[in-house]
């Protein structure tokens, strides 16, 4: 070994003495290189890999909180760069963390399910490329289904089994799908809507059929069981044709109450039974029609009519034969008698004659074909029953112009039925209206029938005795009053005249003793005897010669003013 070593490092320095500068500067160069990239490789070996979690940066704050909350919850480590990218341990951890988020529908919107397929590594399996495919798939479909008026959210499972060798080994794909239905979205029994699920889904997955393909609401219910809905679909389309049969109904007896309620006003029309048999078929039938060939239209101008011929004559063959003589009858070889009949044998011999005569002529003539489709919903029967109720007329004395009443005190009427030309007329007004038609066994019946109008003679009555009982009270409370206010202008006479006679009495007197005074101050004053008088006296004497005095001067306000006291009184 230490010889070995001794001729390399010898053979070394005969190398390094014969090099030039150039060639060692080289090898020093190319040494140093080698050693800083082993030890370069060697640093970053010892540090660990790091696997994206998504392949796109995750530009939506909420989106990118929402993942590492989720990761934490898990205890996934992870990472994330300045690019807004989440790095994981290796690509195991990988899988585990995006399968989580798929289930809990953390992926974020806008990123593309593909882009799993848009970084390529040598040691992807083809195992591992199956998984993202349908991880892909599943993602663009929960995706698409989402976008569905009526769906809150979404979930879509795909069984994608391996190719077996024989076909008859070959398990199915099949898909499970999910939703939860909007409040007051109909995605649940609108079946058109859940075969457009079904197509969109079997479309884009291959190999998948409409019968592989299960959708369930959020409480289990399948909402694709197309086979088990037949009844259900039949009870739905008979509801909707009673829906539809009663609404028409409802039309028929607004229009047919509209027209008699305005004839014999509201309360005398009833409509007892109105039944409409309506027929949903689809009929289509084909009609043709030959009509003749116009060979010249007609000219307004001349009021030349038009010109037509039944048919055109496209070819004619005519056939005439006309034979005479006699007929052959073979026989058989020389020597040998024939083999016909004896009957036919006797006749060989006669003359005939034979005549054939034919003609074949090909018309042809103008053809129309029509399809003729009904409508899809026609009446197919009518029934209806009308009653209508007379009139009721109040009895009137003709004497006195006042309502004549019965023993028991209610109003004397007198009812009136509808006379039968108003019947004929009012059942062929019904008959127009509802479009009588006798071959589809339409019934329509206008009877004059009197309505029960015990309730609403019962209240008349009573307001009608109400109002007589406060006529009389009132005429009593009237006479009454009339007699009070009679009474006492009466008293207030009275009152006065007596007033007035006890004023002139008092005045009587007054004058009597005024006179009486008088005289006696008179023949005291002729007696020569002093006699004093009070103050009141005396200013009582003054007043009464002041009053005599203005009366002689002025005589009309002195009336004036008594009458003015008198009125007062």
């Amino acid at each position: 070994m230490n010889d070995f070593l001794k001729r390399f490092l010898e053979q070394i320095k005969t190398l390094w003495g014969k090099w030039t500068w150039n060639q060692r500067f080289i090898l020093i160069g190319v040494s140093a290189a080698v050693l800083v990239g082993i030890v370069v490789m060697t640093m970053f070996s010892a540090q660990p890999s790091r696997v994206a979690l998504i392949g796109v940066p995750i530009k939506d704050p909420n989106s990118f909180a929402a993942i590492t909350s989720k990761l934490d919850q898990e205890n996934i480590p992870y990472t994330t760069s300045n690019d807004d990218r989440i790095y994981v341990d290796n690509v195991k951890t990988a899988r585990r963390a995006r399968a989580i988020l798929f289930e809990d529908n953390l992926i974020p919107k806008g990123v593309d399910p593909w882009s799993v397929f848009d970084v390529e590594r040598w040691t992807t399996t083809d195992f591992e490329r199956d998984i993202n495919k349908q991880r892909a798939i599943t993602k663009a479909l929960e995706e698409h289904v989402a976008a569905i008026d009526g769906i809150d959210s979404v979930s879509i499972q795909l069984a994608m089994p391996k190719d077996s060798l024989f076909k008859e080994d070959q398990k199915p794909v099949t898909a499970s799908v999910q939703i939860t239905p909007s409040p007051g979205s109909d995605i649940t029994t609108n079946r058109k809507k859940i075969e457009g699920i079904v197509k969109l889904i079997c479309f884009a997955v291959e190999g998948l059929k409409p019968d592989n393909v299960v959708i369930t609401d959020n409480t289990g219910v399948q909402l694709n069981d197309f086979a088990n809905m037949a009844g259900i679909d039949r009870l739905e389309l008979g509801k909707r044709e009673m829906d539809f049969t009663r609404k028409m109904e409802a039309q028929y007896t607004a229009t047919i109450l509209s027209a008699l309620q305005a004839i014999y006003t509201p309360d005398r029309v009833r409509i007892v039974k109105l039944d409409l048999t309506l027929n949903t078929d689809k009929e289509t039938t084909d009609k043709e029609t030959h009509t003749p060939i116009i060979m010249q239209p007609a000219d307004p101008r001349t009021n030349e009519p038009a010109q037509v011929v039944p048919s055109i004559t496209l070819s004619e063959s005519n056939r005439n034969v006309d034979f005479q003589g006699t007929g052959f009858n073979p026989e058989g070889p020389p020597g040998q008698e024939g083999q016909t009949p004896p009957a036919y044998k006797d006749l060989s011999n006669l003359v005939g004659r034979y005549k054939d005569q034919s003609s074949i002529q090909n018309n042809v003539v103008n053809t129309e074909k029509d399809k003729i489709e009904r409508a899809p919903i026609r009446v197919a029967r009518v029934t209806i029953g009308v009653a209508l109720d007379g009139t009721w007329q109040k009895v009137y004395d003709p004497k006195t112009g006042q309502l004549e009443t019965e023993p028991n005190g209610s109003i004397k009427r007198v009812y009136t039925p509808v006379s039968d030309a108003d019947l004929r007329k009012a059942k062929a007004l019904l008959e127009a209206a509802v479009g009588y038609d006798a071959s589809r066994g339409d019934i329509v019946t206008v009877e004059t029938i009197p309505f029960d109008r015990t309730s609403q003679f019962k209240k008349e009555d009573e307001d009608y005795r109400s109002q007589q009982n406060l006529q009389k009270t009132l005429m009593v409370v009237i006479i009454g009053m009339v007699v009070l206010l009679i009474a006492f202008l009466v008293f207030r006479l009275v009152s006065r005249e007596m007033e007035r006679r006890r004023r002139l009495r008092e005045e009587e007197l007054s004058r009597q003793h005024q006179a009486m005074r008088e005289a006696a101050l008179r023949s005291a004053e002729e007696e020569g005897v002093d006699v004093e008088m009070s103050v009141a006296e005396r200013a009582r004497l003054e007043l009464q010669e002041t009053a005599i005095n203005m009366a002689r001067e002025h005589p009309a306000d002195v009336a004036q003013l008594i009458r003015t006291w008198l009125a007062e009184e």
